[in-house]
C-alpha cells in the first residue's frame, strides 16, 4: 500500500486541522494510507462528534477565556489541544482490521517510538477491555484499555471513525499537560484528568520535531507499504463546515 507522510510543525487552526482530517478519510477510501503529525495554532478545545457540548461546557466562560473550539468528526470526550504532537492516521479499514485492533496497532507504534526516546510508555490493560464513553470531563480522565499510559497515567488520548471503506484516527500526543483547561470549563462536578506528558517524564522540554520523528520512523518500520512525503494534498481543502459554530454546538 502507498502511504503518505504529512509533517506540519507551524499548525492550523481547530478547523483547518479537523478539515484536513476529515479530508484524508475520505481519500483513504481510494485505497491509500496517510500519517499526519501536526499542531493547533492558536491552541484549541476540540468536542468529540457525539458530545452534548452545549449543556456539558459552559460557553460563557469558554468565550471568557477566548478559547478556539472545534468538533471532530470522530467520538469521545473534549480535548485541550496545546503542547502536543497530534497524530491522524486514515486508511482503509482493512489495512490493520477491526476497529479495536486498528486502535491497539497504533497506540503499539506510538509507545514503542516513545519508548526509544525514553519515555517508560506502555499500554494500558487489554483493547477490548474497556470502552470510550461519553460521561462528563476530558478525553484524558481515564485511559480506555490499548491506549497509551506512563506511569498509570495517560499519554496519548485518541479517538476513531470509520465511514465506508476507511477509519480515520488522531489524537493527542502530550509534551506537555494542559487537560485541566477541560475541566475550567465543564459543568458542575467533573473527573479530573489523570494526565502526563513527555516533558515530564524526561525531566526536560521535548519538542515537536523529535516526537514527531520518532513516530514517523516507527511507523515506517512497523507499517508495511510504500512511503512519499506530499503536503500539496493540503491545498485545496475547505475548513467551512467544522468552522461553522452550528456545528460545533450542534448538541
Amino acid at each position: 500500500m502507498l502511504w503518505t507522510l504529512i509533517v506540519e510543525p507551524s499548525g492550523r487552526s481547530g478547523s483547518e486541522n479537523m478539515s484536513i482530517d476529515h479530508s484524508l478519510l475520505c481519500r483513504a477510501q481510494e485505497g491509500v494510507g496517510f500519517l499526519r503529525l501536526y499542531r493547533w495554532s492558536p491552541p484549541c478545545l476540540s468536542f468529540g462528534r457525539n458530545e452534548p457540548a452545549k449543556h456539558r461546557y459552559d460557553l460563557t466562560e469558554i468565550e471568557r477565556l477566548g478559547l478556539d473550539t472545534v468538533r471532530r468528526p470522530t467520538g469521545g470526550r473534549a480535548v485541550w489541544h496545546d503542547a502536543e504532537v497530534t497524530y491522524a492516521v486514515a486508511a482503509p479499514t482493512a489495512t490493520f482490521g477491526a476497529l479495536r485492533e486498528t486502535y491497539n496497532i497504533i497506540h503499539a507504534t506510538i509507545a514503542v517510538a516513545l519508548r526509544g526516546l525514553g519515555v517508560p510508555a506502555e499500554q494500558a490493560g487489554h483493547p477490548d477491555t474497556q470502552e470510550p464513553g461519553l460521561t462528563g470531563g476530558a478525553c484524558f480522565a481515564s485511559p480506555v484499555g490499548g491506549e497509551v499510559i506512563a506511569g498509570g497515567r495517560k499519554l496519548v488520548g485518541s479517538a476513531q471513525v470509520r465511514e465506508g471503506t476507511a477509519f480515520l484516527q488522531h489524537g493527542s500526543v502530550l509534551l506537555e499537560d494542559g487537560q485541566d483547561v477541560v475541566a475550567q470549563v465543564t459543568r458542575g462536578a467533573t473527573i479530573q484528568p489523570v494526565a502526563t506528558s513527555i516533558s515530564a517524564l524526561l525531566g526536560r522540554p521535548a519538542s515537536f520535531d523529535e516526537v514527531a520523528e520518532a513516530i514517523r520512523l516507527q511507523a515506517q518500520r512497523a507499517w508495511p507499504g510504500e512511503w512519499i512525503e506530499n503536503e500539496r494534498l493540503l491545498a485545496d481543502t475547505s475548513a467551512a463546515r467544522f468552522a461553522d459554530s452550528q456545528w460545533t454546538w450542534r448538541r
